[in-house]
């Protein structure tokens, strides 16, 4: 049986994830010998979006797409990369917005095609119906292989759509909310699925940011604070997920955090 491995890496926050990206993705690739590494950083500028100079740097660890999400253009330079073919935009921006929106390639004469969605729940964000757009994603290809990313607030939203696509996407995983859950699984169709991945920075922290700052953006927040990426309890969190080419089904997922020594 010939499968397809997939790690995907929880949002990189700032330069504490970004160093715990660097210091263990090779143990990773070791342990699991992916045959491709899925990363999402739309926090990885100092806890909002991208810059060229970051993504150099992702690039050159091994990643091979990276995810963006709701902070998908918070640095303007982002605009700079924003089409390169492995930096992926959410599928369910407006028509027009700059990006690509799907990453594709093919592996054992099966395409494998990776994207990212936005949930439409607590966002604030003006986005097309993700669970529409999955379908419509799909339609165009039912013999490929998918992977999506959805970027959502909602445990609900999340939830409901990876059983929306089960039997139709091979991986659906959570980002956005920065807290890893213990529900990962393999749906009744074949469809692996959990509701986010977690976080890769520090972790004593509000969701990777300095926990004092934002307290006090709590009590006073009439007063503008500029919150700081926390390098205290450093993790990296993610999954792995193991699909059977022919069949288009998972076979196993496993999420994974560990702690800097």
């Amino acid at each position: 049986m010939t499968t397809l491995k997939v790690l995907a890496i929880g949002d990189i926050y700032g330069r504490p994830g970004r160093d715990m990206l660097k210091n263990y993705i090779i143990d990773l690739r070791k342990k699991y010998n992916p045959t491709i590494i899925i990363v999402n950083a739309e926090n990885a500028a100092h806890g909002r979006g991208l810059t060229p100079k970051i993504y150099e740097e992702l690039i050159s660890h091994g990643v091979d797409v990276i995810t963006l999400g709701n902070h998908a253009f918070d640095e303007e330079k982002v605009l700079e990369i924003v089409e390169k073919s492995n930096i992926l935009v959410p599928y369910n921006y407006p028509e027009g917005t700059p990006g690509r929106k799907i990453f594709e390639f093919e592996y054992n004469e099966r395409k494998i095609k990776v994207l990212t969605l936005l949930g439409r729940l607590f966002m604030d964000q003006r986005v097309d119906d993700p669970f529409r757009k999955a379908i419509e994603v799909y339609e165009q290809d039912k013999e490929a292989i998918y992977i999506l990313d959805f970027h959502a607030e909602a445990t609900s939203e999340k939830t409901a759509l990876g059983l929306f696509l089960d039997g139709k996407y091979s991986l659906v995983f959570g980002t956005h909310t920065h807290v890893q859950t213990n529900d990962e699984k393999i749906l009744p169709q074949g469809t692996a699925y959990i509701t986010d991945i977690g976080m890769t920075g520090g972790h004593l922290s509000v969701i990777g940011a300095d926990y004092k700052v934002v307290i006090n953006k709590f009590l006073y927040p009439h007063i503008k604070q500029k919150a700081e990426p926390s390098f205290l309890d450093l993790q990296i969190q993610g999954i792995f997920c193991e699909i059977d080419i022919s069949t288009k089904k998972a076979i196993r997922i496993e999420k994974f955090s560990i702690k800097n020594i």
